[in-house]
C-alpha cells in the first residue's frame, strides 16, 4: 500500500442531516416490510428464505467493513487514515442486525430440513450433538452478542479521542451529537492521554475481533446455509462465507467513499488518488480470492465424484438455478477482474464505485443461492420481484444506520495513531559507531535502499 502523508490538522466534518433522505429511507423500509408480510401471507417459506438471505448479506457487509479497519490496526497501516471512520460506520447496523435476527430463531421444520430427518436419518442423527434446536438458539443468541459487542467496543475506542471537551464547538449546535459526546467521552483524561490509551486498547482488541469474526461467522454460515443440505458439508465453506463478507465490507466502503467524494470538496481532497488505488487493489484482489475459494471447493467435489458431496453443486447447476449461478460468477469475478486490471480503472472514482456496486449485487445473489436451491420446491419460480423488494427494506435500515453514524461523528478521523518503528527500523536505530539515533520511516527506506 502507499505511504500517504497525513495532514497536520484535520477539521471535523459531519455528514449533513437531510429530511428528504430520511423520508426516502423510511419509504424503502416500509416497502420492504409490506413486501415481506405480503409474501408471508401467501408463501411463508419463500418469505423467510428471502429474509434470512438478506440478513446474511447485510450483516456480513457490516461486520466485514469493521474488520477492514481492524486489520489495518493490526498491521499499523497509515494509508487508510481518511476512510477509517467510513469503514467503522457500517458497524452502526450491528445492533439492529441482532434484533432482526431474533425472529429467525422461531423457524423450525419449514426452514431446517434436518429437524424432520433427525427421526429416521442415521447420517443426520450422527450430527445430533450440534444439530438440535436448544443448541442452535443458544449459540445464535450468544455468539453474535460477543462479536457485535467487541466490535462496538473497538468502535468506541476509535471514536473516543475525537470527542473530547476541546472539540465541543465543532458540533454545530446539534443536540444529538452533544449527547453522544457526553456518553462516549466521560471521565476525560486529556487529549494526549486519551489518544495513547485508545491506541493501546485498539492494538489489544484488534486480534481478538479478527478471530471472533472468523469463528462467529463460521457458526452463522453453517447454521443458516450449510445445514440446509444435511448430508453435505465442506470444511472450506465457512472460510468462503466470511471472506466474502469481508470483501463485501471492502466494496461497501468503496461505494461510500465514492459517494462522499462526489458530495463535498472536503472529502474529495482528503480521500485522494492513493486511497482510491489502494481500495481498488483490495476489490480486485479479493474478487480473485473469492473465485479461488469457490473453485477450491468445486474441484474437490468434481474430482471425488461422491454423491453426498455432489448434492450441493447439483442443486445449483441444473436448468432452474444454473443460469443464476453463472451470473453470480460473472458479477463477483469476471466483472471486477476485467474491470479493474491496471492502474487507471482504480483511479476513476465512478468506475471503481460502479464495479464495487456490481460486486455487491453479485454477493447479494450469492447469499440467496446459498439458501434457496436447498429448500426450493421443484416447479415453482426460483426468484421473483418479492426478493428484491424485501432487500430494499433491509437496505433502507442499513443505509439509515450508516448515515446516522456519519452525521453524529466526524466523517474523517481527526486523531491519528502514533508512529511505531517496525522490526527492521528498530534494528536500524544504532549508527555505524553504535550510537543510538532516531528511526524514521524515511531513514528506514533509505537504509533499505542502501542494502543495510
Amino acid at each position: 500500500m502507499h505511504e500517504i502523508p497525513v495532514p497536520s490538522e484535520i477539521q471535523p466534518r459531519y455528514l449533513p442531516r437531510s429530511r428528504g433522505t430520511s423520508l426516502l429511507l423510511g419509504g424503502m423500509v416500509a416497502v420492504g416490510a409490506l413486501a415481506f408480510f405480503a409474501l408471508l401471507a401467501s408463501n411463508p417459506d419463500r418469505a423467510w428464505q428471502a429474509y434470512v438471505a438478506n440478513w446474511l448479506f447485510f450483516t456480513g457487509i457490516a461486520a466485514g467493513a469493521v474488520l477492514l479497519s481492524v486489520v489495518t490496526v493490526i498491521v499499523k497501516a497509515k494509508w487508510n487514515w481518511s476512510i477509517r471512520r467510513v469503514a467503522i460506520a457500517f458497524g452502526a447496523f450491528l445492533p439492529l442486525s441482532y434484533l432482526l435476527m431474533l425472529p429467525m430463531l422461531r423457524l423450525r421444520e419449514s426452514y431446517f430440513p434436518w429437524i424432520e430427518k433427525m427421526a429416521y436419518d442415521e447420517i443426520v442423527q450422527a450430527k445430533a450433538a450440534y444439530l438440535n434446536i436448544p443448541f442452535l438458539i443458544t449459540r445464535n443468541l450468544i455468539s453474535p452478542v460477543i462479536l457485535f459487542g467487541i466490535m462496538l467496543l473497538f468502535i468506541y475506542w476509535m471514536l473516543r479521542p475525537d470527542l473530547g471537551p476541546g472539540r465541543q464547538a465543532d458540533e454545530g449546535g446539534d443536540a444529538g451529537r452533544a449527547r453522544w459526546r457526553e456518553r462516549i467521552a466521560g471521565n476525560w483524561l486529556g487529549q494526549a492521554e486519551e489518544e495513547a490509551r485508545s491506541w493501546e486498547k485498539l492494538k489489544r482488541l484488534a486480534p481478538a475481533v479478527a478471530i471472533l469474526y472468523a469463528v462467529v461467522l463460521s457458526f452463522v454460515s453453517i447454521d443458516w446455509a450449510m445445514t440446509l443440505e444435511p448430508h453435505w458439508f465442506s470444511t472450506l465453506f465457512p472460510g468462503w462465507f466470511f471472506m466474502a463478507a469481508f470483501w463485501g465490507g471492502i466494496c461497501a466502503t468503496v461505494v461510500a467513499m465514492v459517494l462522499l467524494k462526489r458530495s463535498d470538496p472536503f472529502y474529495d481532497e482528503h480521500i485522494g488518488p492513493y486511497q482510491k488505488h489502494d481500495m481498488g487493489k483490495l476489490v480486485f484482489g479479493f474478487s480473485i480470492f473469492w473465485a479461488y475459494l469457490f473453485f477450491s471447493q468445486y474441484i474437490v467435489i468434481w474430482y471425488g465424484k461422491l454423491p453426498w458431496e455432489q448434492e450441493w453443486i447439483i442443486h445449483r447447476s441444473g436448468a432452474e438455478w444454473g443460469p443464476l449461478s453463472l451470473l453470480v460468477i460473472f458479477l463477483c469475478f469476471v466483472v471486477p477482474f476485467a474491470g479493474l486490471i491496471g492502474r487507471q480503472p482504480k483511479m476513476n472514482p465512478r468506475w471503481l464505485g460502479s464495479i464495487a456496486l456490481i460486486a455487491l449485487v453479485g454477493l447479494w445473489m450469492e447469499r440467496w443461492l446459498l439458501i434457496a436451491p436447498s429448500l426450493h420446491v421443484p416447479g415453482t419460480p426460483t426468484i421473483t420481484l418479492w426478493e428484491p423488494l424485501i432487500a430494499i427494506g433491509f437496505l433502507g435500515i442499513f443505509v439509515a444506520s450508516v448515515r446516522w453514524f456519519l452525521s453524529t461523528f466526524p466523517v474523517v478521523q481527526i486523531w491519528q495513531p502514533p508512529y511505531e518503528a517496525e522490526r527492521l527500523e528498530a534494528e536500524l536505530m544504532l549508527d555505524e559507531e553504535g550510537d543510538v539515533v532516531v528511526a524514521t520511516p524515511e531513514r528506514g527506506r533509505r537504509e533499505q535502499a542502501r542494502g543495510l
